[in-house]
């Protein structure tokens, strides 16, 4: 049988994946010459070109993006009939945070003895590379060097920084990356072993707001009371964004939607997320509903005078910079008008309220009705002996917003090696070995059963 072929085949190429994750994690491949040489990142992207060229993709090439980075790309010709697959991933990754903070060389791909393999990149997103190497490694020793589909590699080389440089590229390349259905290898399970659909995105809305009421700052003995205090006004405003129980509460924004998916067990929220003993999980839904299907309103920063240094003053002007993540089915721009009109309107005291809008972000929801999806689903299930779930994600990829708007007849599933355990962008990043296997297997055994 093809699916006990494969499954062999990938067992015996795991050494060979760790191989090329030791050398994939041995560039130190962050995209910011602050840090680091391009250098890096050039002979990080000539890697992932040399080892695909190697299993039979053609057209090979680095392709500068606006941003400056190379997004290598690779093709497979699709067979008479055949869709089309993107393989996305990318292969620039986060900095260190430190080298002291980590117990193994960051740079050095080192399995410990809890049997994960630990080093910058390692899951994120280096472990996705080696995942498509092995998955097409296996197709061509159980089918031959013909692979079943067309393929379409997409190795995006500045995914950690967020300058949008592939964004950009894809809208004027559209015949380039053409695909019938999109695997963007950059999420991952809910946990070892689960395999897991990530499911949604959350879109965001950055602004800033002013409040002002005096023309300089006064004495809080001799005007105290009647004065207008602007940081008083802020901080009226900024609890009006929250109930008592946590809920965000923006006016006209629904903030009790319900998460259908995998539930995300409060225990384990609490350790994940470092919650202090005692001190409560807020909000009135699961902790899914709150992190996956619901408004979130953070307050990234203040400007406010300083404890150390600060003086009996009443202040004339604050400022704070908010974070609204918005769930699929919330659109920014309704998102925005709404937080503006929310913030203008709980402004106290006439108090003069200035809004900057910093950015927006759409969510993103992926479709679960197509056949790609019903044949990753047999596939996954066929490779971990389980039904797959799904999950959301707390923050946001644009890209897939852009793919969809330049592909709208293409599938697109969020998939891929990337667990909690992971420590993603955190020191001690690790992988565990098993997600490779288990992954290149279903991603063979989706590309050898959606040729039919």
């Amino acid at each position: 049988m093809t699916e006990d072929a494969l499954r062999t085949a990938v067992r015996e190429l795991m050494p060979r994946a760790k191989t090329d994750l030791t050398e994939l994690v041995s560039y130190k491949s962050v995209y910011d010459a602050r840090q680091f040489p391009v250098e890096e990142c050039v002979k990080a992207a000539q890697w992932v070109a040399d080892a695909f060229a190697a299993e039979g993709l053609t057209d090979v090439g680095l392709h500068e993006t606006p941003d400056g980075s190379n997004a290598v790309i690779a093709r497979y010709p699709a067979p008479p009939g055949a869709p089309t697959v993107m393989l996305y991933c990318h292969y620039d990754v986060q900095p260190p945070l430190g080298d002291d903070a980590w117990q193994t060389p960051v740079w050095e791909l080192t399995e410990q003895a809890d049997g994960r393999w630990y080093g910058r990149g390692s899951a994120d997103c280096k472990g996705n590379i080696v995942t498509h190497l092995t998955a097409l490694r296996a197709l061509r020793k159980v089918l031959g060097d013909k692979y079943p589909v067309g393929i379409t590699l997409v190795a995006e080389g500045s995914e950690e920084q967020g300058t949008g440089g592939l964004e950009a590229f894809v809208p004027k390349n559209v015949d380039l990356l053409r695909s019938d259905t999109l695997l963007i290898c950059d999420c991952g399970n809910f946990a070892v072993g689960v395999p897991t659909f990530t499911q949604t995105l959350r879109g965001n809305v950055n602004v800033l707001v002013t409040i002002e009421t005096l023309d300089g700052p006064l004495h809080s003995g001799m005007f105290g009371g009647p004065a207008p205090d602007a940081l008083a006004a802020l901080i009226h405003v900024l609890a009006s964004l929250r109930d008592a129980d946590g809920n965000t509460t923006v006016d006209g924004l629904p903030n009790d939607q319900k998460w259908d998916g995998v539930q995300y067990p409060e225990n384990q929220f609490r350790a994940d997320a470092n919650v202090l003993d005692g001190v409560d999980i807020v909000g009135g839904g699961t902790v899914s509903d709150m992190v996956w299907a619901r408004p979130a309103l953070t307050v990234l920063g203040m400007d406010v005078p300083p404890v150390v240094g600060s003086s009996a003053a009443i202040q004339p002007k604050a400022r704070a910079r908010l974070n609204l993540r918005i769930p699929p089915g919330v659109e920014p721009q309704d998102a925005l008008k709404a937080l503006t009109a929310h913030l203008e309107s709980h402004t106290p005291w006439h108090a003069e309220v200035t809004i900057e809008t910093e950015a927006t972000g759409s969510p993103f929801r992926a479709a679960t009705d197509g056949p790609a999806r019903k044949a990753m689903e047999a596939a996954f299930a066929a490779s971990y002996g389980r039904a797959a779930t799904t999950e959301g994600q707390g923050g946001s990829i644009p890209l897939c917003n852009v793919f969809a708007d330049t592909y709208p007849n293409a599938e697109i599933m969020l998939m891929g090696v990337e667990e909690p355990k992971c420590l993603i962008h955190a020191p001690n990043e690790s992988v565990d070995p098993s997600e490779i296997e288990h992954m290149a297997l279903a991603e063979a055994l989706f590309l050898a059963s959606y040729a039919k």
